[in-house]
C-alpha cells in the first residue's frame, strides 16, 4: 500500500499543495504552524473522510471555504499499478468517495487505505476512556476478519433498540426476550473476534516493545465487558431493574476494554511520559505488523513530531524498526537533522519543507 501522488485543496492552511511522496519514508519539516500536521490530516481525510484532530469538519476546511478535496494515486495492493482515489466533503455534509471510477462506501475506503496515526493523542490509548481502546481493538478486528463489520453493525443496531426500550421505562417480557436473544448472539460473535485479535497482537507487541530497548514488563489482556463466568443472557435478566432505572444496557461488548498493566497496576498510573510513548508506539507498530502478516499489505503511518517525546536513542530504534517494515511513512518534525541521520543509505527517504502552507 502506498500513495504515489497527492493533491490537497482547502484543508486548514493548505490552500493547494501537490507532491509525489516516496514509497517508504517521507519527512515533512517546517516551523510550528507551517502546516505539517495539516498535511497528515489531509492523508487521514483521504482514508477516512475526517481529521484525527477533530470530529467537526468545519474546523478542517480552509477558513471561508465550503469544501475540501484530496486527490491521489494509490497502489492499494502493492502491485506496482496505481489507481485514482478522490475524496471531497462540504459543509452541507455531502461526502463523495471515488476510486478508479467507482463510488465507495466508508467501510470500503477504510479497508482500501489502512492508516495508523501516532501523535500526542496516542497517549489516550493508556490515559483515555475504554471507548478509545475499543476503537483500537476494532481497527485490528475489522482488518483481520471480513465478517467483523457486519457483526459489529448488527450488535450496535440491537443494542440501540434495547436501550430505546429501556428508556421508555417498561418492556414487554416477550419483546425483551427476543431482543436479548439477538443481542447475546451478536455479543458472543463480536467478543470472539475481538479476543482472537488481541491474542494474535500480544506476541508482536511484546517483541516490538523489547526491540525498542524497553525493560518494562507490560501485560495486555482483553476485558469483554462482562463477567463471562455468568452467561450474558442471565446477566441481562439479573440487571434488568438497574438497566431500566439507568436507561441503558450495563453489561456487554459495549463496555469491552484493553487492559494495559505493569506489575499488576494500570500503565497509565505507573509509567513516565517517555515510557508511555514507548508503549503506545509499540501498540501501533504491532498493529501494523499483524495487519501486514494477515493481509500481505503494508499500512500508511502518519507520525506527528516523532522526536518530541522520545530521546535520541529510542527515536533511532523506532526509525530502525520502521525501516525494516514495508510501510509508507509520513513523519513530521521541526528540524530534519533530528531524523535524517537514522536511515540506511539504501532506504528511500524524501524530505519536504513546508512554509506557511506551501511546499518550498
Amino acid at each position: 500500500m502506498s500513495i504515489t501522488s497527492l493533491s490537497i485543496k482547502k484543508i486548514r492552511n493548505l490552500s493547494e499543495v501537490a507532491f509525489t511522496p516516496a514509497k517508504r519514508i517521507n519527512i515533512i519539516h517546517g516551523a510550528n504552524g507551517s502546516g505539517k500536521t495539516s498535511l497528515l490530516e489531509a492523508i487521514h481525510f483521504l482514508g477516512l473522510t475526517r481529521s484525527f484532530r477533530t470530529n467537526q469538519f468545519r474546523y478542517l476546511v480552509t477558513s471561508a471555504e465550503r469544501e475540501s478535496l484530496v486527490y491521489s494515486e494509490v497502489d492499494s495492493y502493492s502491485a506496482g499499478k496505481s489507481h485514482p482515489l478522490g475524496i471531497s466533503r462540504n459543509l452541507d455534509g455531502d461526502v463523495r468517495i471515488r476510486y478508479s471510477g467507482a463510488t465507495l462506501e466508508l467501510s470500503e475506503l477504510a479497508s482500501l487505505l489502512p492508516l495508523q496515526v501516532i501523535n500526542t493523542d496516542t497517549f489516550e490509548l493508556l490515559e483515555g476512556s475504554p471507548a478509545i481502546r475499543r476503537q483500537f481493538i476494532d481497527w485490528g478486528a475489522f482488518h483481520a476478519d471480513q465478517t467483523f463489520i457486519m457483526i459489529w453493525r448488527s450488535f450496535k443496531r440491537v443494542l440501540q433498540q434495547r436501550n430505546s426500550l429501556l428508556k421508555c421505562g417498561k418492556i414487554d417480557p416477550t419483546l425483551r426476550e427476543l431482543w436479548d436473544k439477538e443481542l447475546v448472539q451478536y455479543a458472543d460473535q463480536l467478543t470472539a473476534l475481538r479476543k482472537a485479535y488481541i491474542e494474535v497482537l500480544i506476541p508482536d507487541f511484546d517483541a516490538i516493545l523489547h526491540r525498542l530497548n524497553s525493560d518494562l514488563d507490560i501485560r495486555l489482556s482483553f476485558a469483554p465487558g462482562w463477567d463471562q463466568k455468568i452467561p450474558l443472557d442471565t446477566l441481562l435478566n439479573d440487571n434488568l431493574q438497574r438497566d431500566l432505572k439507568q436507561g441503558f444496557t450495563s453489561a456487554g461488548p459495549q463496555r469491552a476494554d484493553l487492559k494495559v498493566k505493569v506489575d499488576g497496576v494500570s500503565a497509565a498510573e505507573r509509567l513516565s511520559r517517555g515510557q508511555k510513548k514507548l508503549v503506545v508506539s509499540a501498540l501501533k507498530l504491532a498493529q501494523g505488523a499483524v495487519f501486514h502478516r494477515m493481509s500481505q499489505r503494508p499500512c500508511i503511518y502518519l507520525i506527528d513530531d516523532l522526536p518530541s517525546e522520545l530521546d535520541e536513542q529510542h527515536c533511532r530504534l523506532f526509525c530502525e524498526f520502521l525501516e525494516q517494515t514495508h510501510n509508507q511513512c509520513f513523519i513530521t518534525c521541526v528540524d530534519p537533522a533530528s531524523l535524517l541521520g537514522f536511515w540506511q543509505p539504501e532506504t528511500e527517504v524524501a524530505c519536504f519543507h513546508l512554509d506557511s502552507g506551501q511546499l518550498v
